[in-house]
């Protein structure tokens, strides 16, 4: 989001493409704008609906010379348009209708006698006996074009001096026939599937055939990621997800309380008896749309809808979204889509003059078969199906295979965006971009960073400086190296960590890893433990924290692991592990007793075995390393460490298991519930190095995962039980409150729970000093808090519930964060 760019005005293109636009605002007799009137050519089913601000765009390929405006309880008003594009036009009606034989709905519709509803509970009935549902099995081509484009080009911005020595670039220049707006396309990616569905057994898959790329990327990153922007989704369901947003759909069987519709016409649409219905919201502030839809009148399928997203709805950074879907009739019954069009323009506010970038999502659907059985196999995921020729195909197989012709523009972008990339000021902005979005500053096969943990400080360390570089080639390296040091100014010692990791297999993604790390770490940020040589916990790198900072601990460790991915998102992995660790600090001590007497450093060797199931999880890349498109799905993890007593000197012999479950819940239209588990039982003798520190929190920041209101090394334990609960409401109450509306804040509510213990024989070999407290009564805690404050920030407070005698006990506290999220 941080490259979303400029608007301007519709001034500089006129009518090149489209032989008639008009724009424009509609009043009422009282001067006051009209939100939802129908805007339509004369004649034809050419139609918008106009937003909440009474303002509307609508253009025709053809030359049209009369527009037709409703809104019910005025008189249908009709305009004679002057010329082929009329822009700014000011619309009034005059007074309102008061014919009594006509029955007029205005504002909020009745729910009762409106035969709109009546339609459309007739829809609910047929919905899952319509389309592909009709047939156990389907199969079809599927094609996709995914384009951006910056919008609002005017001749003031091609005259700034960034795109000086770029001016070639708006020969590319169009006009929306959404907004009205112009653009230019920056970026333009092409896909062609098969894709296959059982509805016996619910099975799906999609088999990528062809991919074109141009713009950004080296086609099979960048456009993977941009394509998860827009998530499938089917009309029927009560609720459609986007931008990880659950908005109420029109065809929801929850939407008779959200949503106001009308009975507005009805003709034939391909030999078809359809009735035109307009629907719009009956409230502000919520994830909802505007527009209307073509629905038959005996399956009551539907033939045609537009969606166009509530210009209140809370969502940041995407001030449009607008979705068109066309059916085609099958044997004069079965209605299958046949296109699926997505537009959304992302900006920094909603304002109508915002400067913007748009995302467009093209898809068409060809050649149906059905009843064609495939065996249960065929539907098993590739765990890594990267196939190089896919996205080296020529240009005339794509001229053969394309569903839709690109337009004269279209196909001139590619040639546009390929000499953009041999032009060293272009190169020098798409870097920074490159850096910013990263994190690595790329110089030939090496990227340096991250940047953003270049800086740090701790009680031990002081003032800390860090860098540190990765070997990079791109998204898909079978390898690669990562390395860093780092100082501390206040302990004056170098820390350094490598590490590397090999994909030796990629058909099953067999990878072996191996490193060594030297650093200061604040041990016990998290319940289930990993031994990644380059992590580094929040923790020990806070600039800002609060109380005790000391009780840090240098830490040797070297690792080798082996993991393969014999299903999609299950991984099985192995590891052995060397590590020594001994207090950072000299008012912090890990001593132990040991054979009579005391010993301040921990050896320890230890082999681990363990699973990672992620259902559901998207990846971008098919390389050693992969990055998630989001983190909205369920994650099971069970870990069991054996203490190898002995080997290379190791002082103990253990067994440690540890399950981690994650689950987010989709609550309807309540938002959505992250849930998440722990367990994990230390069996055998261990001193508090090895021990499972319940994670405190005593930075400023809201983390993941660890307690609000608990110090570190408040409690500790080595068996432990601990369950979160965070539901993040999406601003539906404060929706609902006047004053609050336009604040577009969203609510937060959680409670953290954790009960655990230590062994007798763990107390005894304590001579830490530190009090083995353990949360034996069970520890909780509860927050409330409020995101999406100025779209980026998140403040909570949270109170103790539990063990608020203790000495120095915190029984509130205030916390924030930053993020950009939709």
């Amino acid at each position: 989001m941080k490259n979303l760019f400029a608007l301007i005005s519709l001034l500089f293109v006129s009518a090149v493409f489209a032989q008639t636009k008009v724009s424009g605002i509609v009043y009422d007799d009282m001067n006051q704008t009209i939100p939802y009137a129908n805007i339509c050519f004369k004649g034809t089913r050419e139609c918008v609906t106009s937003d909440e601000n009474g303002r509307f765009y609508l253009e025709s390929a053809e030359s049209r010379k009369i527009l037709v405006v409703s809104y019910v309880g005025f008189e249908t008003k009709e305009i004679t348009l002057a010329k082929a594009v009329n822009y700014n036009m000011k619309i009034s009606f005059a007074a309102a209708n008061v014919l009594q034989e006509v029955k007029i709905y205005s504002g909020k519709t009745s729910k009762k006698n409106n035969p709109a509803l009546d339609i459309l509970r007739k829809i609910w009935e047929r919905k899952r006996r319509n389309g592909l549902h009709l047939f156990d099995q389907y199969q079809m081509n599927k094609y996709e074009k995914v384009e951006f484009d910056m919008n609002s080009i005017d001749s003031a911005f091609m005259k700034n001096k960034v795109f000086k020595g770029l001016e070639f670039i708006f020969k590319q220049v169009d006009t929306s026939k959404i907004t009205g707006k112009t653009y230019l396309p920056i970026f333009i990616n092409e896909s062609l599937y098969d894709v296959y569905g059982d509805n016996t057994n619910g099975k799906k898959k999609e088999i990528l055939k062809a991919n074109k790329n141009s713009g950004l990327g080296d086609g099979n990153g960048v456009d993977t990621f941009i394509k998860d922007l827009y998530s499938e989704y089917d009309i029927y369901n009560n609720y459609l997800n986007f931008f990880d947003k659950n908005f109420v759909s029109p065809l929801s069987r929850t939407g008779i309380n959200t949503y106001n519709y009308v009975l507005s016409d009805s003709t034939f649409i391909d030999n078809k008896w359809c009735y035109n219905i307009v629907y719009y919201p009956r409230r502000k502030n919520e994830l909802t749309f505007k527009g209307d839809f073509w629905v038959n009148d005996t399956t009551f399928a539907i033939k045609k809808i537009n969606m166009a997203a509530s210009k209140s709805a809370n969502i940041n950074w995407v001030k449009d979204i607008y979705i068109e879907q066309e059916f085609d009739v099958l044997n004069d019954s079965v209605f299958l889509l046949k296109r699926d069009y997505m537009m959304s323009d992302f900006a920094l506010n909603k304002k109508e003059s915002s400067k913007g970038i748009y995302g467009k999502r093209t898809t068409l659907y060809s050649d149906h078969k059905f009843n064609i059985p495939k065996p249960d196999k065929f539907y098993k995921d590739d765990v890594n199906d990267f196939d190089q020729d896919v996205f080296n195909k020529s240009e005339e197989f794509w001229n053969e295979n394309r569903m839709e012709n690109l337009s004269k523009d279209e196909l001139g972008v590619y040639k546009m965006l390929d000499t953009l990339k041999t032009v060293k000021k272009f190169k020098r902005l798409y870097n920074l971009g490159t850096i910013l979005a990263s994190g690595y500053i790329q110089k030939g096969i090496i990227d340096f960073g991250p940047i953003f943990s270049t800086f740090g400080y701790n009680d031990v360390e002081g003032q800390r400086l860090r860098i540190g570089g990765r070997t990079y080639f791109g998204s898909n390296d079978p390898w690669r190296i990562q390395a860093y040091t780092a100082y501390g100014f206040k302990d004056n010692k170098f820390k350094y960590g490598i590490s590397g990791k090999w994909m030796i297999d990629k058909k099953n993604r067999i990878i072996i890893s191996g490193g060594n790390r030297r650093d200061v770490e604040q041990i016990g940020v998290s319940l289930t433990t990993s031994n990644d040589v380059l992590g580094r916990s929040f923790a020990s790198s806070s600039f800002f924290a609060s109380g005790d900072n000391s009780k840090l601990t240098n830490v040797n460790l070297t690792s080798f692991a082996a993991e393969i991915e014999p299903l999609k998102n299950l991984v099985l992995q192995t590891g052995f592990s060397y590590r020594t660790l001994e207090s950072a600090s000299p008012t912090f001590s890990l001593d132990y007793y040991s054979n009579g007497g005391i010993k301040s450093n921990v050896k320890q060797s230890e082999i681990t075995f363990g699973f990672d199931y992620t259902p559901k999880r998207k990846l971008v890349g098919y390389g050693v390393e992969r990055l998630e498109v989001d983190n909205y799905y369920p994650r099971i993890f069970v870990n069991y460490s054996q203490g190898l007593k002995g080997v290379f000197n190791s002082d103990f012999n253990y067994q440690k298991l540890q399950l981690y479950y994650r689950q987010p819940i989709f609550m309807g239209g309540m938002g959505r519930l992250f849930s998440t588990f722990e367990v994990g039982k230390i069996f055998g003798e261990v001193p508090l190095g090895l021990m499972a520190v319940v994670p405190g929190n005593q930075s400023y920041f809201v983390i993941d995962n660890t307690y609000n209101l608990m110090n570190y090394y408040e409690f500790i334990t080595d068996q432990y039980t601990s369950l979160h609960l965070e539901h993040h409401f999406n601003g539906r109450i404060f929706s609902r409150i006047p004053f609050m509306k336009k604040l577009n804040w969203r609510e937060i509510v959680g409670v953290k729970a954790v009960y655990g213990s230590v062994s007798d024989q763990n107390r005894a070999i304590n001579a830490s000093g530190l009090n083995y407290m353990a949360p034996v009564n069970g520890y909780w805690e509860y927050h409330a808090g409020v995101a999406n404050i100025f779209k980026v920030f998140r403040i909570d407070f949270a109170w103790r519930g539990s063990y608020l005698n203790l000495p120095d006990a915190n029984k509130f506290t205030v916390k924030g964060s930053f993020g950009f999220y939709f």
